[in-house]
């Protein structure tokens, strides 16, 4: 009889591997207090200097080690750990606490990390809130090589499955180069490293696997059903065969995709979709490109922010913009204003009074109104690198329609100001309002007549809706983006679009799941963004759907209160 773990189930394309086990730890590495003499200080912050160093070293000759046609997003994994060994918090900061309190490097480091955890951990926006899945990767890199530990990597990784309790992007990018065919871990969430680079690499993976390390062994066959989010051990030769048929069938569409790249997302009955991407950097153009993207529907401007010790000046915010609008060559480029918050300070950025709850408080747009000057410099450079191009502004986390008027007002008071200093602004700025809130969806309407578009950000909307963070593996199997309460409100924002002629788009990862493109279709959603690499898969879908037939089908099937599992009619629904 097979044995079946439960996890998180990932990936883009292929959702099926069959291999060995090929354990590999990971873990946590942990320090003992230790007290060094103080004739020996100098030497013991060398010694960490050094570590630090050959750290870098190690990233730096595994980037080599990568082909250059790898996209840049994947690479940007890798580069992120390289600039966190530059950070003085982590590269200066244990020196200091040798000196001071004549500790060992590695005491010194632990402390450093679990001060710096707990920063992280009360972070409110739950995707920068896993980024502490970083931190432990950099601290273990570092700490590894103090305590002398030599990472092993096994010769042997074709065709076999990655186990271990957790894996840093470096090895996952590494592994997968190698010939690895899957990964599974113990921990993870949907939005953790892992996840994420699974979905880009198109490799299958399972996350959040608690005990996989445990009760699975080096050199057993398993399977790795990511469809469904289980592992399966001791599988009996039918099953081996049913998945092997799967898997052919898998790697059959997928070499269909690559065809697809030029061709439109229309339905079968000639309805056109356009199919937009989520990006980051500047670098991740590319990849949009690569993919076939319509447009960018979500710039995120964050990481203008991260990684350094001042703000970012206006012209450092406008060629970040002009980069990206030149990139995407005529295509439309959404740059959603920064989502900031509370947790997330950078130097000269006054400190926010402690909140209780984070995921609640000074962030966004609520944070932009309170430290306007801030908000106004990146308006500013929207508004300059808006002549180069298509591009629209999206304001995230409005609740309240005050909100919304106080931001208008400041960008035209921008408009103005650089009117005044002889800008030609001939290009117009549509700007629109992220929905992702229970509040904004409620009063979708109001936002429809007051913005030009309307943006549904379903991470935050779900998660608001069902008090569930998706980002803790503890109950994030009840974050459901099929639970009525969330239709519901996606269904009335739509309608808020229809009433006052306002196109409504997606940017949330429910947009770039195949499995919800019927249903989303269904409800009248025109526009989806999502991750580069889905867009291949959801653009097939979209191809083989024809609406005239489903929507009835689906409008029947939402009046059903006998129907239990909505999740697999809705699969049924749209493969029929």
């Amino acid at each position: 009889m097979s044995i079946a773990i439960q996890g998180i189930g990932v990936s883009s394309g292929i959702r099926t591997a069959i291999g060995k086990v090929l354990m590999l730890s990971r873990g946590s590495i942990q320090a003992e207090p230790g007290m060094i003499p103080a004739n020996r200080i100098e030497a013991e912050v060398e010694r960490f200097f050094h570590a630090v160093q050959l750290a870098a070293t190690q990233l730096t000759e595994i980037r080599k080690e990568i082909p250059a046609d790898t996209p840049a997003d994947i690479l940007e994994f890798i580069d992120t750990h390289l600039l966190m060994l530059q950070d003085k918090a982590i590269a200066e900061a244990p020196a200091q606490t040798i000196r001071d309190e004549g500790c060992s490097a590695e005491w010194a480091l632990q402390l450093r990390r679990d001060q710096l955890l707990r920063v992280f951990e009360d972070m409110e926006d739950a995707y920068l809130r896993t980024r502490k899945d970083d931190l432990e990767h950099v601290v273990n890199r570092i700490m590894g090589i103090l305590q002398g530990q030599k990472r092993n990597d096994p010769a042997e990784i074709v065709g076999h499955i990655i186990v271990s309790e957790d894996l840093t992007p470096a090895d996952t990018i590494m592994l997968h180069h190698r010939g690895a065919c899957g990964f599974i871990t113990d921990f993870g969430s949907p939005m953790s490293h892992t996840a994420i680079l699974a979905a880009s690499l198109g490799i299958p993976a399972i996350v959040g696997a608690h005990g996989a390390s445990s009760h699975l062994h080096s050199g057993e066959l398993v399977v790795v059903d990511a469809a469904n989010g289980t592992v399966l051990a001791d599988c009996e030769p039918r099953q081996i065969r049913f998945f092997e048929r799967r898997l052919h069938r898998e790697q059959e569409r997928r070499n269909a995709l690559q065809t697809l790249r030029d061709t439109p997302a229309i339905t079968r009955d000639g309805v056109h979709i356009e199919l937009q991407a989520n990006i980051e950097l500047p670098e991740d153009v590319k990849a949009v490109l690569e993919e076939g993207g319509d447009g960018i529907g979500l710039y995120r401007t964050e990481f203008l922010y991260m990684n350094r010790d001042q703000l970012p000046t206006e012209e450092e915010h406008y060629q970040a913009y002009v980069r990206v609008i030149q990139g995407m060559a005529g295509r439309p480029v959404t740059i959603r204003t920064l989502d900031l918050g509370a947790d997330k300070q950078c130097e000269h950025q006054p400190e926010p009074a402690a909140c209780i709850n984070p995921a609640l408080g000074l962030r966004a747009i609520r944070l932009c109104l309170k430290e306007t000057s801030i908000f106004r410099v990146q308006i500013r450079a929207i508004l300059r690198a808006a002549q180069h191009g298509p591009v629209r502004l999206m304001i995230p986390m409005l609740t309240n329609l005050w909100e919304a008027r106080q931001a208008r007002e400041i960008i035209e008071e921008e408009r103005q100001y650089l009117a005044q200093q002889n800008i030609v602004m001939n290009q117009p700025l549509p700007i629109g309002a992220m929905i992702e809130t229970p509040a904004a969806a409620l009063t979708a309407e109001s936002f429809a007549r007051m913005f030009d578009f309307l943006s549904i950000g379903t991470n935050d909307l779900i998660q608001y809706t069902l008090a569930v963070d998706r980002a803790d593996d503890s109950v994030n199997h009840l974050y459901d983006p099929l639970h009525p309460a969330v239709l519901a409100l996606i269904q009335k924002v739509l309608e808020a679009g229809r009433r006052s002629g306002k196109d409504v788009a997606m940017c949330g990862e429910m947009a770039g799941n195949p499995r919800y493109t019927a249903l989303l279709l269904s409800l009248g959603l025109k526009t989806l963004s999502m991750h580069p690499a889905s867009l291949p898969e959801v653009k097939q879908l979209i191809r083989r759907l024809d609406l005239r037939q489903l929507k009835p089908r689906l409008e029947k099937l939402l009046l059903d209160p006998a129907v239990e599992d909505f999740a697999q009619a809705m699969e049924e629904l749209a493969s029929d």
